[in-house]
């Protein structure tokens, strides 16, 4: 009998390749039909995050959500996989009892055998302790897009205070080059455009397997495909950024001048008691190296707000850098005290109304920057990639920003002389500019 599947996932898009991973093996079984939606399904399976409150609060609203729908109608199975299933599976073990199976970080086409002991009445946990099972061919079901996600290491090593990343994914591990090279190749054949590298951490990519950091090595094989047009970089930490790779950014069209790096802060004893190393001086001189390299690279970043201990003037210290420094893009977030870090355990633990003032304060002075820094772009003509198409208008996106998260550029567009479809490449002049997105109009098409 064929089972209609519906696979969701959530989280960051590490969780979504992990995701398609799954599909990539279940759509190679002949009694499987992945669906796109799941009202019809007869399983449902929910790829889930457990990092921060927020997320987990998200995955735990879609399994309430699943198992409700799987009392009164067709849906018969539920399974739970990802890191809120490693981390708390007693627990939805326990008090879920509509879950039938559940799936932890573990490798991937393992989760067959237990949809089939699902499948068979059987209420089934598989959960290993945390590993890695990337240095293999993994089949990987497209997600249909112009841009797809190339992980290409998981787990960490940097103990920071506040995260559980390494208690749920273990340590950091990189995935050869060849197999790498092998997904990159079949996503463009499939007609991605745009690979965007993703990692707890690229900036170690190799040291763990090589002896030595691989990732310009990385870069080097990916420019040569060649149908593949643009590749970003994101999860790079600041500290550790070379010079070699910023004058391959320099040098290479096909790497966007677009880097994240995540700060998180920058007064020296909130970073210390993250366990990050250096300073507001040490990341400006970093940034300062960057943009003299690559003087058009658009940086984004994350900071966290409300970290424990964090003074009025530790706040108004990374209000003065943000100000300074001039972030092309910046998200903030409320520190979260998550069970089993060093930091749950801290003193001086900040309330949550000053973590939603300082969190909007942030808010409000990066928004007033982006609309200075998009105001640059007034009147210049940018490459951009085409996203959506709706009638006679059209979203699209330069390389300085990445899809999901940063901005846009929207217009209106003559249907006889232009032919866009999404992943088309255009010429967009820019003829206005707001806090976070572009107003453009098509200058040109690429073929």
């Amino acid at each position: 009998m064929l089972i209609k599947t519906f696979l969701l996932n959530l989280g960051c898009p590490k969780n979504q390749v992990d995701g398609e991973y799954f599909a990539g093996y279940l759509e190679q079984l002949d009694n499987i039909l992945l669906i796109n939606e799941y009202q019809n399904a007869d399983l449902i399976i929910i790829n889930t995050c457990g990092f921060i409150d927020s997320a987990k609060e998200e995955s735990l609203e879609a399994i309430l959500e699943a198992a409700e729908h799987k009392k009164t109608n067709t849906t018969k199975k539920l399974i739970v996989t990802g890191c809120l299933a490693q981390r708390y599976h007693q627990e939805l073990e326990k008090e879920i009892p509509e879950i039938d199976g559940i799936f932890g970080i573990g490798e991937h086409e393992k989760i067959i055998d237990l949809i089939e002991e699902v499948n068979k009445g059987k209420r089934k946990i598989n959960i290993t302790e945390p590993g890695h099972f990337l240095n293999k061919s993994i089949p990987r079901k497209e997600n249909d897009s112009h841009y797809a996600y190339l992980k290409i290491a998981d787990g960490c090593d940097k103990g920071c205070t506040y995260c559980t990343i390494p208690a749920i994914k273990g340590g950091y591990s990189s995935r050869r080059i060849e197999y790498i090279i092998e997904e990159a190749k079949a996503l463009v054949a499939a007609g991605v455009k745009e690979l965007i590298l993703v990692a707890q951490d690229t900036s170690l990519y190799g040291q763990d397997i090589y002896g030595e950091r691989k990732l310009i090595n990385l870069l080097t094989e990916l420019v040569e495909i060649e149908d593949l047009k643009w590749i970003r970089i994101m999860y790079y930490y600041p500290e550790e950024v070379t010079r070699d790779l910023l004058e391959m950014m320099a040098e290479e069209d096909k790497i966007c001048n677009y880097l994240d790096i995540p700060i998180q802060h920058v007064a020296r004893d909130v970073r210390k008691k993250m366990g990050r190393p250096g300073d507001r001086e040490s990341l400006k001189k970093k940034i300062t190296l960057m943009r003299s390299i690559v003087p058009d690279l658009a940086l984004r970043t994350t900071v966290m707000v409300g970290f424990p201990g964090e003074t009025e003037a530790d706040f108004a210290e990374l209000v003065e850098f943000i100000e300074e420094i001039k972030f092309d893009k910046l998200g903030v977030f409320t520190y979260s005290r998550e069970t089993g870090t060093p930091a749950a355990k801290m003193e001086n633990q900040v309330s949550e109304k000053l973590k939603n003032i300082r969190y909007n304060k942030i808010k409000d002075v990066q928004q007033k920057i982006s609309h200075d820094l998009n105001k640059r772009y007034l009147h210049r003509t940018l490459p951009a990639i085409i996203e959506e198409i709706n009638d006679n208008k059209f979203i699209a996106r330069p390389q300085y920003d990445a899809p999901e998260i940063d901005n846009y550029i929207s217009g209106n567009f003559n249907r006889e002389k232009h032919d866009l479809k999404p992943g088309n490449f255009i010429s967009c002049k820019i003829i206005d500019a707001y806090e976070y997105d572009l107003i453009g109009e098509v200058i040109d098409e690429y073929p």
